[in-house]
């Protein structure tokens, strides 16, 4: 088992910036991709950026240029946020996928975008 704990999300300007952390403990040397999602309100939950254990990553198209994703090898992730947009806000998910397929889901913080 793997467990999760995101941090780093809040209220922010349009423009500004927050850096998201996901933290790994239990069994971290299973972990092979990392991951950040978001569910929107109202909408349904989508794959913000993805990051390989070969440090490949990609990105949905309406953060490239503005979101970064990087790791510390298996024990943690993280989310640079530049240039937030209202439509940015939701509540993100630090995920994390095992060799064998298994996905593991923190609990979630919450960014506000809004002035």
């Amino acid at each position: 088992q793997v467990q999760l704990v995101e941090s780093g999300g809040g209220l922010v300007q349009p423009g500004g910036s927050l850096r998201l952390s996901c933290a790994a403990s239990g069994n971290i040397f299973s972990i092979n991709t990392m991951a950040w999602y978001r569910q929107a309100p109202g909408k349904e939950r989508e794959s913000v950026a993805v990051i390989t254990s070969g440090a490949n990553t990609n990105y949905v198209d309406s953060v490239k240029g503005r979101f970064t994703i990087s790791r510390d090898n298996v024990k943690a992730v993280y989310l640079q946020m530049n240039s937030l947009k209202p439509e940015d806000t939701a509540v993100y998910y630090c995920v994390v996928r095992d060799w064998l397929g298994k996905d593991y889901w923190g609990k979630g913080t919450l960014v506000t975008v809004s002035s």
